[in-house]
């Protein structure tokens, strides 16, 4: 199981979404995906990122929570999916 930021540079909510993350200590390693350079992430996440995904061994996404979030609704939603 992987954790997945997806984002595109110069997205400002996508840079308080990576620092939410990283305020909660989380062991799980938090990737990041710029969209801008594949045609079907950009068009599933084109207005609604920054989107944090739960992906599977074979790299499907299993869940997903987009933005807007806090830390205590992106901490809730970790531990409801298993990642510390």
């Amino acid at each position: 199981m992987a954790l997945m930021l997806y984002s595109t540079e110069g997205c400002h909510l996508c840079e308080q979404a990576y620092e939410l993350y990283q305020s909660l200590g989380c062991q799980t390693p938090l990737d990041t995906q710029d969209i801008a350079f594949d045609d079907n992430l950009f068009e599933r996440y084109g207005v609604t990122i920054p989107v944090i995904a739960v992906l599977t061994s074979e790299g499907q996404v299993r869940a997903e929570l987009g933005w807007p979030f806090d830390s205590t609704q992106l901490q809730a939603w970790l531990i409801e999916h298993g990642i510390d």
